[in-house]
């Protein structure tokens, strides 16, 4: 059997589900010093993300009510990375994670390596998967598309690139560094990247529209 590697945020989970819950957090924390329900702010920066994307929420929700400062903005997304999160799997992930249970199991995702070992210890997954690798713990020029935890998975396991499925949702970057190696790839398409074509170079092998379609028959006439 294959090994079968799993990307996290949007793959496994939605992952603006961890966005929101930092901002229920970072509201929590803002409420008493503004004077401001924790339930009206967070909605406001929920909807100044859908309106304009998260760069620019702490600053907007303190300049809103008057208390911008430098001090006070780094507080909020001290607050926002520390959070730790009320997440759940999406269906078809739980189920894809419990159809495999007896195969080998890994994930590798990018981002802050706090937030992201917080995110894996509340969606239950350490039990779940031989290893995660959080990529920037070997420095952020080893995130994807650099196929250096990749190589690392495959001198653990003994396998070749070929023996070796990721599963991911980012044309940009997820299988572009780890194709040209021979490692399998199957995209799932959801989250902000779902509707993006890619051109062969960095298109996954196979696509799919839910990790429902990901069946051990599947990778065997896909990838045998």
């Amino acid at each position: 059997m294959p090994i079968l590697v799993f990307d996290l945020d949007d793959t496994l989970y939605p992952e603006l589900s961890y966005v929101h819950s930092g901002f229920r957090a970072v509201a929590a924390y803002l409420g008493p010093q503004l004077g401001v329900a924790a339930e009206i702010l967070a909605a406001e920066m929920v909807a100044d993300e859908a309106a304009h994307g998260r760069g620019q929420v702490f600053d907007t929700t303190l300049r809103r009510h008057g208390r911008w400062t430098k001090t006070l903005v780094a507080a909020c997304l001290r607050t926002y990375r520390q959070h730790h999160p009320a997440l759940a799997l999406y269906p078809d992930a739980e189920r894809c994670l419990a159809r495999f249970a007896d195969w080998p199991l890994y994930l590798v995702t990018d981002g802050h390596k706090a937030v992201q070992a917080r995110k894996v210890a509340a969606l239950g997954l350490a039990g779940r998967v031989r290893h995660a690798y959080l990529t920037n713990r070997y420095g952020r020029h080893r995130a994807k598309p650099a196929p250096h935890v990749f190589e690392l998975l495959c001198r653990r396991e003994g396998v070749a690139p070929g023996e070796v499925v990721y599963v991911g949702d980012n044309p940009r970057k997820d299988f572009v560094g780890i194709k040209p190696l021979g490692f399998r790839t199957v995209r799932v398409l959801r989250g902000n990247y779902a509707h993006l074509e890619a051109d062969a170079t960095h298109e996954a092998d196979r696509r799919i529209h839910s990790l429902d379609e990901l069946t051990a028959e599947m990778l065997e006439r896909c990838f045998s």
